[in-house]
């Protein structure tokens, strides 16, 4: 009788969880979108990654920048890859805010009036130079930005999902605008800047541009519908208690700082957490590490805090505090594995 040598089994495959298997989903579909923008916009991943973590998180984006950097580019690749709509307004001092939402007129055959929607009844608006606006028609924008519908005549509407506002700004020419209040600036999940591109970007871009803008040519390489899953995903993502405490504890050194005159309010807290899980999402992680919260901390808190006015004498800046504040607040240890 032949003698059977026992062999040892192998181990077991690890099965992902649904949350992993979440994660992973979320994170090639940003690959995907980030993929396809980077063929019309050139040098921009860090923003790119920045701007979907913040639709993701169900927030909108201000850009303050001078003109020419491919702001609305970015706003329009965003739309073109998901094939969402999209729709631009030129803030001007003479924009009404009927013009944003949308006005009811009286139609003459049917003697009823009827509601024409305004442009903000898109998927992606951009408010260009919304600085320019009059504070009235800015605040037009809070309803839409905070609950994603629009009253108007007493009949509230509602957006198409996913609904993202990209509202830009130039820091240089203050001449004629009207500077957005704090808790105004306190609605936008994240402000920052595309910045100038470099040489070898530059001429990267040109040589793109050589033919046709690439910006016409892009298709999309998602759905609509696949993004609104994955920001309703993203909110599985699970947050240890070691990290809520140190994300907590960088807002709360904000509230205590000397440099600063208004620190980070609840709804920082609240951006800080959702940002971090969509940050960990979008690199396929099914859970959130420090590193995740240290690389949105300043475009998440940076427009919410005021700096004193001696301090902005000594040259000091949000950016600054911010960073001293992580610097000097212990990181806890997670296990990855």
């Amino acid at each position: 009788m032949r003698n059977l040598v026992p062999t040892t089994p192998p181990p077991p495959a690890r099965n992902r969880t649904p949350t992993e298997t979440s994660a992973a989903a979320v994170g090639e579909l940003a690959k995907r979108v980030i993929g396809n923008v980077e063929l019309a916009i050139v040098g921009k991943r860090k923003q790119l990654v920045l701007s979907l973590v913040a639709w993701l998180s169900g927030g909108h984006l201000l850009l303050e920048d001078v003109p020419g950097v491919a702001k609305t580019m970015l706003a329009r690749a965003l739309a073109r890859s998901l094939g969402c709509h999209f729709k631009r307004v030129q803030c001007t001092p003479d924009l009404l805010p009927s013009d944003v939402t949308g006005t009811s007129i009286f139609n003459q055959k049917t003697s009823e009036f009827e509601f024409r929607a305004g442009p903000v009844f898109t998927q992606i608006l951009l408010a260009d130079e919304i600085n320019r606006a009059t504070p009235r028609t800015q605040a037009s924008l809070l309803e839409a930005m905070a609950e994603s519908c629009v009253t108007v005549d007493g009949t509230t509407h509602s957006l198409a999902k996913p609904f993202l506002v990209i509202a830009t700004q130039n820091p240089v020419d203050h001449e004629g605008t009207f500077p957005l209040p704090e808790a105004q600036l306190d609605r936008f999940m994240m402000r920052f800047t595309l910045g100038y591109p470099s040489m070898q970007e530059e001429l990267r871009m040109l040589e793109l541009l050589k033919d046709v803008h690439p910006i016409d040519q892009l298709q999309a390489v998602a759905k609509a519908e696949e993004f609104v899953m994955a920001q309703s995903e993203i909110r599985k993502v699970h947050v240890d208690p070691r990290v809520r405490e140190y994300l907590l504890q960088i807002v709360h050194q904000t509230r205590m700082h000397n440099d600063l005159t208004l620190g980070g309010s609840p709804r920082a807290t609240i951006a800080l957490f959702r940002c971090s899980q969509a940050m960990a999402a979008i690199r396929g992680r099914a859970f959130v590490l420090p590193d995740d919260v240290k690389r949105i901390v300043a475009p998440v808190m940076n427009h919410r805090l005021i700096v004193r006015p001696e301090s902005r004498l000594r040259k000091v800046t949000a950016e600054n505090v911010l960073e001293e504040i992580v610097s000097d607040i212990a990181v806890p240890t997670i296990d990855a594995s």
